[in-house]
């Protein structure tokens, strides 16, 4: 089954009519919603797996004016959960919630993808769209085959911390979605997540991995980052306790100057001074060479933002001691 959009919602129509994007709003979308289900209704999503991501997507969705079959899961009690919090129903068979759905999200673990889409009978999803939230696999690997099946997929994945399945739904509104597939489909989940107040970005499954590998460095590594500072710290006489509440006050200033402008602006310290002197005692303090070269990656990561700061400045000396940090265990 495929789809013609217009204004009011989602209609059926014949396989070879390819969807247009439009512009959803969600007063008009709640205002033509009919509880019926029946052929000419909004389009309906289902949800196999019902942990934080389907809880609050479903949640989003919903809250959009945005209709849901469902939630399947193989704990039943999780899907009935679900299902309670969204204003849905709990299915006991993966089947019947593809059949009456438009379009499947498939809210598993990364690792378990594949698996559950082969499972999937094939003769229910063509002109169906099949979608999955993870950050680094694409539809090639999370769907294989997808094209041959007449079915559509797609890649939806909320680079947002979704810690909690009963609050962080209230948060999606301002997070940012990044969207990757083989269908025609993309530019109408671009504006239709817009319109529910997020930002989307298309790109290409190409870039899928760079983009997860980005999402990590300002997310997790940074956890990594603040972790080797409190270290440091504890060696000096701080509690862990203490040593975060020290360091909080920098950690939000920084990032709130980060946002504010960029990271180019908000550079500050010895690399961005061109101190030599600090830097080598800096390298010289670290126990391991495991974090010297921590460091001194980073450090001459920041040699670049210094250097578009102030460009009048001679940054050469800096990046040989930085180069030798990194091989002072070399003969």
């Amino acid at each position: 089954m495929n789809f013609l959009l217009s204004a009011s919602g989602w209609y059926s129509c014949k396989l070879e009519t390819v969807p247009t994007p439009f512009r959803y709003l969600r007063q008009e979308r709640k205002s033509t919603a009919s509880p019926s289900g029946k052929a000419g209704d909004t389009m309906k999503i289902g949800f196999i797996g019902a942990g934080k991501v389907g809880f609050s997507l479903g949640k989003f969705f919903t809250q959009g004016g945005i209709r849901l079959t469902g939630y399947y899961s193989r704990r039943p009690e999780s899907a009935r959960e679900a299902a309670s919090f969204t204003g849905a129903k709990a299915y006991d068979s993966p089947d019947d919630l593809v059949k009456e759905s438009d379009a499947i999200f498939l809210t598993v673990p990364d690792g378990s993808i594949s698996s559950v889409y082969l499972s999937l009978e094939k003769s229910l999803i063509p002109g169906k769209m099949i979608c999955h939230c993870s950050g680094s696999m694409t539809v090639a690997e999370a769907f294989p085959g997808i094209s041959q099946t007449g079915a559509y997929g797609y890649s939806i994945h909320p680079l947002f911390p979704v810690s909690n399945r009963l609050t962080s739904y209230r948060e999606l509104p301002g997070a940012f979605f990044c969207l990757e597939g083989n269908g025609p489909h993309l530019s109408m989940w671009q504006e239709l997540l817009e319109s529910l107040g997020a930002s989307a970005q298309i790109i290409s499954g190409e870039s899928k991995v760079r983009y997860h590998a980005a999402c990590a460095i300002s997310s997790n590594l940074v956890c990594g980052l603040v972790q080797e500072s409190l270290d440091l710290l504890e060696t000096c006489g701080f509690s862990r306790e203490s040593a975060l509440r020290a360091i909080t006050p920098l950690l939000r200033s920084n990032l709130e100057h980060i946002i504010e402008s960029d990271p180019v602006s908000a550079l500050t310290g010895p690399v961005e001074r061109c101190d030599v002197r600090t830097v080598e005692k800096h390298l010289a303090c670290f126990p391991s060479q495991e974090e010297r070269d921590l460091y001194s990656a980073v450090s001459r990561k920041l040699v670049e933002l210094a250097s578009l700061k102030h460009p009048e400045r001679d940054y050469r000396s800096l990046k040989n001691v930085l180069r030798k940090g990194e091989n002072k265990n070399e003969p």
